[in-house]
C-alpha cells in the first residue's frame, strides 16, 4: 500500500516545500502554501518501458488511454521524430463559433483540437457566453459536450432555455471526474467539448481536493491529451484571482493554446473578450459583447454603443479613439475638477489608469500653468470601458482643461495624441483606422501629434499664423488646418498647442494671471536657471504668450 506524504504546494507557482512558509521561495508570494496529502502511486505497467517515457506517476497515461481505449499497451503507437520540412502545411479548417464576435478574437474560428482557458470575475457572463456557442455549434447538426462540474443537469437545462440554447445535439454532463468526462468524450466523439469550470475537476491519481494545485495541472494535461489525440477543441472556464489572474499555477496558462478574458464593469451591460494568447491568432482583437435578458448579444457598431446617451458641447466632455486589437473605437472621456478641502486632494479614475491621470496633472500644472494642485480631480471612461494606451493622453489633457475652465469644445472634434513629460506630443500608431472611424460617426476635426500629421499626408504641416495676427520672430507659428479624405487635421507638437486650437486663448488667460500670483506668492512656474550673475525665469511652451497677455491686460 502507498503511504501518503504530506507536501506543501504553492498556489500560485506549484512550488513544493516539505513544511510551511509564510512566503514562496520560488516566487515571493505570501500565503500560499497549501497543505497536500500526495500519494506515490506506482508506475503503469508496460512490457517497453513505457512509463519511463511518458513521465510515469499521474501522467504516465498514454493517450490512447485518455482517448477512449481500455488497452493502452495494444494501442499505442511509438512517436516516430519527422522532419519538419516534411510535415503537412495545410491548416486544419476552422470552424465557426456561430458569433462573429468571438470568432474575431479566437483569430477566424475554433482550431480543431485546441484547448482554450477563458477566464473572468464572477457573474460577468462566461458560462453564458461558451453556452451560447455551444448552441450555435450544435444548431448545424454537430455533437457537442458541456461538462458541468457546478451545476447539476437540470440547472444548465433552465439557464440553456433561458437563452435559447435548447439544441437536441447538444449533451450535458455532469461530472467532476477528469476520467470519467474523458470516457465520455470518447464515447460520445463531439465537435466541441465546454468544462465547466476546471477548478472543480479532480484526477483518481491524485488524493488531493479538487481546486488543489496538483488536481489543476493534472487535469489540464489530460483534458489536453484528449484533445490532440481526438482532435476535438476543449474551452476550458477558469476562475479568477482577486488580481484578475486565472486561479491556479501560471503553468496552466502555458499549457493551453488560447487564454481568453471576459473584462467588463459588472453594473454596465457591455463586456469585452480579449486574447491574452493565441497560438492560432492575433492578441491584440478584441470582441465586444452587451448582456441581455437573453444573453450575450455581439455589439456590431461599438463607437455608436459607447458614445450613445453622450450630451455634445459639454465642459469636460472629449471624444477620443482608442484602438483595441485591430479595432479602432470612439468613447467619451470625462473629468470632474471641484476645489478641494483641506488635506490632500483626491484623484479618481474609473477606466482609466490613475497612474498616467497623476503624470497628465503634472504636466498640465507645470508647462501650461493650470492651478490643479488643489483640485479633487475625477476622471471616467463612459460605458464602462477601461483604456490603459497613452494615446489617450491628450484626450485626458483636454477633459481636465476643459472642466477646470469651464470651456467646450466644439462638437464634431475627435482628439488623439500622447503626452510627454516635457508637454511635447508623441506620435500614435493606427492613425488612419482612427481616423476612419471618427469620420465614419460623422466627426470632421481631429487634434492629433503634428508627426502624425506629416506621416499620413506626406506634407510637413506648415505653421505661419502667430496668435497675435502678426508674423514675428517672436511669436510661435500655429498648425496648419489639413484635409484629409474629409477629415479636417490639426497638427500640433506640444499640449500648449493643442490646447490653444482647440479651446482658443480664453482657455490659457486666466491659467496665465494665476500663474503670476503663484510666482508672486513664491511658487515659480518655471526653471530658474542662473546665467551671467543674473536669474531668469524660463517659462514653458506657453512663453511666447507673456507679450500677447500683458497687451490685453493693459
Amino acid at each position: 500500500m502507498a503511504r501518503p506524504k504530506t507536501v506543501y504546494l504553492c498556489q500560485q507557482c506549484a512550488h513544493e516545500a516539505a513544511k510551511w512558509l509564510g512566503q514562496c521561495p520560488a516566487c515571493g508570494a505570501w500565503n500560499t502554501l497549501v497543505e497536500t496529502a500526495r500519494v506515490d502511486s506506482p508506475s503503469p505497467r508496460s512490457s517497453s518501458g513505457s512509463a519511463s517515457r511518458s513521465g510515469g506517476g499521474a501522467f504516465g497515461e498514454t493517450w490512447a488511454t485518455l482517448a477512449g481505449d481500455q488497452d493502452a499497451g495494444s494501442s499505442r503507437r511509438a512517436s516516430v521524430p519527422v522532419s519538419l520540412a516534411d510535415v503537412n502545411p495545410d491548416e486544419a479548417p476552422r470552424r465557426t463559433g456561430g458569433i462573429s464576435e468571438f470568432d474575431r478574437v479566437l483569430g477566424g474560428g475554433i482550431v480543431p483540437g485546441a484547448l482554450m482557458l477563458i477566464g473572468g470575475d464572477p457573474g460577468i457572463g462566461k458560462s453564458t457566453l461558451l453556452l451560447q456557442v455551444a448552441a450555435r455549434v450544435a444548431s448545424g447538426g454537430s455533437r457537442v459536450l458541456y461538462v458541468s462540474g457546478e451545476e447539476s443537469a437540470r440547472q444548465v437545462r433552465l439557464r440553456a432555455s433561458r437563452l435559447g440554447a435548447l439544441e437536441p445535439s447538444l449533451f450535458v454532463l455532469a461530472e467532476t471526474n477528469v476520467e470519467a468526462a474523458s470516457a465520455a468524450i470518447a464515447r460520445l466523439d463531439p465537435a466541441m467539448v465546454v468544462v465547466d469550470s476546471i477548478q472543480t475537476m479532480w484526477s483518481d491519481a491524485l488524493a488531493s481536493s479538487p481546486g488543489n494545485v496538483a488536481q489543476l495541472r493534472e487535469s489540464t494535461l489530460r483534458l489536453m491529451q484528449v484533445a490532440k489525440a481526438r482532435d476535438v477543441p476543449i474551452f476550458l472556464i477558469g476562475h479568477v484571482t482577486k488580481e484578475g489572474n486565472v486561479a491556479g499555477p501560471r503553468a496552466l496558462e502555458h499549457m493551453v493554446d488560447a487564454v481568453l478574458y471576459l473584462e467588463g464593469e459588472r453594473y454596465y451591460s457591455y463586456r469585452l473578450l480579449r486574447a491574452a494568447k493565441n497560438r492560432f491568432g492575433s492578441t491584440n482583437e478584441v470582441g465586444v459583447f452587451e448582456m441581455t435578458t437573453d444573453g450575450l448579444a455581439e455589439v456590431t457598431n461599438p463607437s455608436a454603443a459607447f458614445l450613445a446617451g453622450r450630451v455634445a458641447r459639454q465642459p469636460g466632455s472629449i471624444v477620443t479613439a482608442p484602438v483595441e486589437g485591430t479595432r479602432a473605437l470612439l468613447v467619451d472621456v470625462q473629468a470632474l475638477t471641484v476645489p478641494g478641502g483641506i488635506g490632500i486632494a483626491r484623484r479618481t479614475a474609473i477606466g482609466a489608469d490613475l497612474n498616467r491621470l497623476q503624470l497628465l496633472v503634472a504636466v498640465l500644472t507645470r508647462r501650461l500653468g493650470l492651478g490643479l494642485g488643489a483640485q479633487d480631480i475625477y476622471v471616467n471612461v463612459a460605458g464602462g470601458l477601461r483604456i490603459v494606451e497613452p494615446a489617450v493622453d491628450l484626450a485626458l489633457a483636454f477633459a481636465l482643461v476643459s472642466s477646470f475652465q469651464e470651456i467646450a469644445i466644439d462638437d464634431g472634434t475627435v482628439v488623439v495624441g500622447e503626452v510627454g513629460l516635457q508637454g511635447e506630443l508623441r506620435p500614435v500608431g493606427q492613425v488612419e483606422r482612427r481616423l476612419a472611424e471618427a469620420a465614419r460617426l460623422g466627426f470632421t476635426r481631429c487634434i492629433l501629434p503634428a508627426g502624425d500629421v506629416d506621416r499620413i499626408t506626406g506634407v510637413r504641416a506648415k505653421r505661419s499664423t502667430s496668435r497675435s495676427g502678426s508674423a514675428t520672430s517672436k511669436d510661435s507659428e500655429r498648425p496648419a488646418n489639413i484635409v484629409w479624405e474629409g477629415m479636417t487635421l490639426v497638427g500640433a507638437s506640444t499640449v500648449g498647442e493643442a490646447v490653444l486650437e482647440a479651446f482658443g486663448a480664453g482657455a490659457l488667460r486666466s491659467s496665465r494671471a494665476s500663474s503670476r500670483r503663484d510666482d508672486a506668492s513664491g511658487g515659480a512656474r518655471g526653471d530658474v536657471l542662473a546665467r551671467g550673475g543674473r536669474t531668469r525665469l524660463v517659462s514653458d511652451a506657453l512663453q511666447q504668450e507673456d507679450s500677447q497677455f500683458e497687451d490685453d491686460d493693459a
